[in-house]
């Protein structure tokens, strides 16, 4: 799905009161678009979670997304890195 629909729709639904996170892989998108919640990930286009079969790393994205969610009261919008892992260039 397109980064800045993920983030409109995101928007939608926070007003509606659900909190949302957003698992971005386009930062400059998440800046414009301004998402309540969004995880940047340094990732190719279409490994949102990180390379197939990786489910260590792809554990760790999600756990970083939840912990963004767990904490709703933050200042929206929060946009914050996935750092690189080291087996990534």
């Amino acid at each position: 799905m397109c980064n800045q629909t993920v983030g409109l729709v995101a928007g939608a639904i926070e007003r509606a009161g659900i909190p949302t996170v957003t698992i971005q892989l386009l930062r400059s998108i998440a800046e414009k678009v301004r998402p309540p919640r969004a995880l940047c990930v340094p990732f190719p286009h279409g490994y949102p979670l990180g390379a197939p079969l990786d489910s260590e790393l792809q554990r760790e994205v999600m756990r970083a997304a939840l912990n963004l969610a767990a904490d709703a009261n933050q200042q929206a919008p929060l946009i914050v890195d996935f750092p690189v892992p080291s087996s990534q260039p």
